[in-house]
């Protein structure tokens, strides 16, 4: 990165925030995927009211708000056929929210890390006022590289295990490597840093290694370590974690975007086919075997590794868990890729699939609707009453149309203080 792809020179220490006093602090997690980000996540939002009680609010009104932030700011193309509502304006809307928040108001979204750096410099410009930390969640080249491709596949790729290691692993020395590589791009961890923190105090930055198959329950305890709460007070026990698949699921669900016709857009893949198949079905089946490195990569990987511990010894972030915990562990058993799966197994995995894609279809044709359930009292019928008024479908899909002007970005922001009231357990 030169100079001239620096953010604007805006200073987000503590001695340089706004004269207001109320202005919150705000821990922008950035990512990196595949690094637990989905059970933190899960554990946050499952705990909305119990993380008020500490002083600790989360904009906007579930994770898809903070997932269309991360569009916006990342200037992510919306296809004309997909029916979702635009995202133009969302980021200034969520830090609106944050900024109106008491005590630490959190954003996350894993995605936040593919910002190049015009774009982390308009992710951070709103919050010139609070007091910004930057949290990283860092996992072991050894785990994070099989996770990698199993996600791309899980959105539509089709690049065979190890041609999509060696396109990685080609990039690795190209100065634009990530430009060149989506993996790099999440994953280009010292980079990330330094284009994050150039204009943030380095004990504001936050690097949490994640413990290698240990307990997710230490990742909380980590993170929660950041947020200065008790991480005791948070009930975890509805908190969803995003396991991989198997070998042969990963491998039949490849051979399935090979074999999909090219006119069905992403955006229906992604909500209705990966939700059915990678993320319900294909799981939630038996895994008997998890994806290694091949033994060749095996060593390129720990030089990655030692280079990462390298740059991270160096600087003054906050490191928070064990770097010794990003050395990948040596493999034990045979290796056996996606390739060298037996037939007899993704053809289960294929019929298993196809059932249950009749099953879902079934469903949707069937299914009745909802039905509409009686308000337990007057408070509750008028809370209801003022929420579809105010956030309804119709008033959402309105105001989200609306949302280039400035004017219903605020007022946007004056209605989740209303629905949401976040100062009420901190007064």
């Amino acid at each position: 990165m030169t100079s001239r792809d620096a953010p604007d020179p805006v200073s987000f220490g503590r001695n340089d925030r706004a004269e207001d006093s109320r202005a919150p602090r705000v821990c922008l997690h950035i990512g990196e995927p595949k690094t637990g980000t989905s059970y933190l996540q899960s554990s946050l939002w499952s705990n909305r009211a119990r993380l008020a009680a500490q002083g600790v609010t989360l904009p906007g009104y579930n994770h898809q708000d903070h997932n269309r932030a991360s569009r916006d700011v990342r200037e992510a193309q919306r296809a004309p056929s997909d029916p979702a509502d635009p995202w133009a304006g969302e980021w200034d809307v969520l830090t609106g929210q944050a900024l109106r928040a008491r005590g630490t108001a959190v954003i996350s979204d894993e995605i936040l890390v593919a910002c190049n750096p015009e774009q982390a410099g308009r992710a951070l410009r709103p919050l010139a006022s609070a007091d910004v930390h930057i949290i990283l969640t860092v996992r072991d080249f050894a785990s994070v590289l099989p996770a990698e491709w199993q996600e791309s596949v899980k959105c539509r790729g089709t690049v065979p295990w190890e041609q999509w290691l060696d396109r990685v692993i080609t990039a690795e020395p190209a100065a634009d490597r990530r430009r060149r590589s989506w993996f790099w791009t999440v994953h280009d961890t010292l980079a990330t840093l330094d284009m994050w923190s150039r204009n943030i105090p380095p004990d504001h930055v936050h690097v949490i290694t994640v413990p290698p198959r240990g307990p997710l329950e230490l990742l909380w305890v980590r993170f929660a370590s950041v947020l200065g709460i008790d991480p005791g007070c948070i009930d975890l026990t509805e908190a969803r974690v995003n396991p991989s698949l198997g070998v042969p699921e990963a491998e039949f669900l490849r051979r399935f975007n090979e074999r999909l016709p090219e006119d069905v857009p992403y955006w229906f893949y992604t909500r209705d086919i990966k939700r059915i198949l990678a993320l319900d079905l294909l799981r939630s089946r038996p895994r008997q075997l998890r994806l290694g490195l091949p033994p060749h990569r095996e060593a390129w990987a720990r030089e990655q590794s030692e280079i990462l511990l390298a740059g991270l010894r160096d600087a003054k972030y906050d490191i928070i868990g064990d770097l010794d915990e990003l050395i990948p562990r040596p493999a034990t058993g045979s290796y056996a890729g996606p390739a060298d799966q037996p037939a007899g197994q993704l053809a289960d995995a294929a019929v298993s699939a196809a059932a249950e894609l009749l099953h879902r279809l079934y469903l949707e044709k069937t299914l009745q609707v909802r039905r509409w359930e009686r308000p337990s009292g007057p408070r509750e019928a008028v809370s209801r009453l003022k929420w579809q008024a105010l956030n309804g479908p119709w008033t959402r899909r309105v105001l989200r149309d609306a949302s280039h002007l400035a004017a219903v970005r605020r007022l946007r922001v004056v209605i989740w203080r209303v629905l949401m009231r976040p100062a009420r357990h901190h007064q």
